[in-house]
């Protein structure tokens, strides 16, 4: 697992220039949507180039974490666009290095879709998130619709190995699994491909 950490970490690094043009499935109006429910203590896992920060109101701080270095390095530059207060971090989602119950709120966008082991990085989530805490998600995953999975799960090999992101998990099932309970999921983008999604932590 150490390897395939690596090996995205390095390959996340190599597309972070052009990175902004491949996240324009996220468009600003679902990030304003997602960012403005965030409140007090705020975990971004997995900041990218950090297209999210401008959203963030006055009165949270944010810690933002990233396992590239040359995204947080794009990342960096969009603090100051930010009303917030913000620091980056590089750290992998899988491993958190927080005490538990510390984030009253984790937002991630289009992550979970590359992290080796998604159930380990959710758990880790739910593991820093307070009891009262809210995780903010926006994930593509594997549809519903039988001919759109099946479209799904043959395009995946190639989707991995060019970028490193499954489009295939089923992200529905792996919250559940990792211990929350979805309060909220709209279908926003290419059928029900791409999601927002609340959900709080079962503790």
């Amino acid at each position: 697992m150490a390897d395939t950490t690596e090996k995205i970490r390095r390959r996340y690094d190599r597309m972070a220039p052009f990175f902004d043009k491949m996240d324009r499935m996220v468009t600003d109006k679902h990030r304003a949507e997602l960012i403005r429910r965030a409140h007090g203590e705020v975990l971004e896992a997995g900041v990218g180039t950090g297209a999210n920060l401008k959203f963030y109101p006055v009165d949270v701080n944010v810690t933002a974490i990233d396992f590239s270095p040359r995204m947080l390095s794009y990342a960096q530059e969009r603090v100051k666009e930010c009303r917030a207060n913000v620091r980056l971090l590089q750290m992998d989602v899988q491993h958190l290095q927080f005490d538990d119950n510390t984030f009253d709120t984790v937002v991630s966008t289009c992550v979970l879709c590359s992290v080796p082991d998604p159930i380990a990085g959710l758990r880790e989530i739910h593991r820093v998130l307070k009891p009262s805490g809210q995780l903010l998600m926006i994930e593509h995953m594997l549809s519903d619709h039988i001919p759109i999975a099946l479209m799904l799960h043959m395009l995946n090999p190639f989707t991995v190995r060019l970028t490193g992101a499954n489009v295939n998990r089923r992200t529905m099932d792996n919250l559940r699994m990792a211990g929350f309970t979805i309060q909220e999921m709209q279908c926003i983008a290419l059928s029900d491909m791409f999601r927002l999604i609340v959900a709080k932590p079962n503790k």
